[in-house]
């Protein structure tokens, strides 16, 4: 521990409580485009709608909620987040047509955006910046873990309960539930605040529009348009299923793709920290465009299975990565704000892409995957190749 001073007693309990909640969510989100299409008899369009307004969602309240998280206590609006998350994941499981998924996936995404960045405020708390890449990486490999977890159980669960859907998804309901308990085990310190606002303490003298620098929009504008073309993963799963894999493959091509982003999600986080965030992530949407662009051009499984193990390796290069960068650009006293802009942002870009990708698909995906991974290949070269003022 000596040697580990980032390694806080909040970050513990943070990756600890995102591990039962993404193991929860990810027992439930491979099973989602077929329970939509198979069981309730939605259309493709709707799968990329559901995915897409719900991180919409979950965007404009990050928004709200990093505001807030600067102003108030953050661990009460934690609790609410993934109380919120539990009760979505509810009205999934009880769901009998479509527009009560939305419903649940909408109550589910509002827990993710309440709770994003005043979790990702206290993680930071008390941990100097040229740490904070391994310790997100830490939180992302925690959180990923889980959802190796999740589809595990879901694919045992499936072959367990005679091939039916139904009782996996209240299965679900457990572990979302016991992240909510494990909430009350994080710290929160008191803190100054001057008319009911807490005092910015920036550098500049001003408040929490003067702390967010050029260099911070710089980035959030750069992977804001990178989140237009990065829609839902579950159009990605809905593919797998179109070119030949089953339930059990589709699960396992899953519980893959996360166990290659756990994997790398802390390594990634040690070296943005030697380097830049910014090489680290430029490197990671090179390989989203590859995943993305083959897998709308391939339908032979073996080369699926490696493009969706590169896929994983994509998110675990940018992740973790991502909020460090932007989080080495904040004052402590917007942390709150800052992320749940930036966060905001991206979820805003992932409801258009997920609009347009499912409009788009047309029967296979082939054009949204290739079109997306064009366009990501050249951003990450622009970050790679391009000035570096951030």
């Amino acid at each position: 521990m000596s040697n580990r001073p980032w390694l806080t007693r909040n970050l513990k309990v943070v990756s600890a409580v995102s591990f039962m909640q993404d193991a929860a969510s990810e027992l439930l989100y491979p099973l989602m485009p077929i329970l939509l299409t198979t069981v309730l008899g939605a259309p493709v369009a709707v799968v990329g709608a559901i995915e897409g307004i719900a991180e919409g969602v979950a965007a404009v309240t990050k928004v709200v909620a990093g505001r807030l998280s600067d102003r108030f206590r953050k661990k009460p609006l934690v609790a609410l987040g993934y109380g919120l998350a539990a009760a979505g994941k509810v009205l999934v499981a009880a769901a009998n047509v479509w527009g009560v998924v939305l419903a649940g996936r909408a109550v589910d995404r509002l827990g993710k955006g309440i709770r994003g960045a005043p979790r990702d405020a206290l993680l930071v708390q008390d941990i100097p910046v040229d740490a904070r890449g391994r310790a997100f990486g830490f939180h992302r490999a925690a959180d990923t873990a889980g959802a190796v977890v999740g589809p595990l159980i879901a694919l045992a669960g499936y072959e367990l309960l005679d091939h039916r859907l139904r009782p996996l998804l209240w299965v679900a309901v457990v572990p979302a539930v016991l992240s909510v308990l494990l909430v009350a085990l994080l710290r929160e310190p008191a803190v100054e605040r001057q008319g009911g606002v807490v005092s910015s303490g920036s550098s500049t003298g001003g408040g929490h529009d003067v702390a967010l620098t050029p260099a911070y929009w710089r980035v959030v504008v750069v992977l804001g348009l990178f989140s237009l073309v990065n829609f839902p993963d579950a159009l990605l799963l809905l593919r797998l299923h179109e070119i030949g894999f089953g339930v059990a493959a589709v699960i396992l091509a899953y519980v893959g793709y996360n166990l290659v982003y756990t994997v790398l999600s802390y390594p990634a986080g040690v070296v943005a920290d030697r380097l830049s965030p910014r090489t680290v992530f430029g490197i990671g949407l090179l390989v989203f465009a590859a995943a993305y662009a083959g897998l709308g051009l391939t339908e032979d499984h073996l080369t699926a299975w490696l493009l969706i193990g590169g896929y994983g390796a994509y998110t675990g290069l940018t992740d973790g990565v991502g909020k460090a960068w932007v989080s080495g650009l904040l004052p402590a006293t917007s942390q709150g704000t800052g992320q749940g802009i930036f966060q905001g942002v991206l979820g805003g870009g992932v409801l258009v892409a997920g609009l347009w990708a499912g409009f788009a698909w047309d029967g296979d995906g082939h054009l949204p995957l290739v079109l997306s991974g064009v366009v990501a290949g050249v951003i990450g070269v622009t970050l790679l190749l391009g000035p570096r003022r951030a």
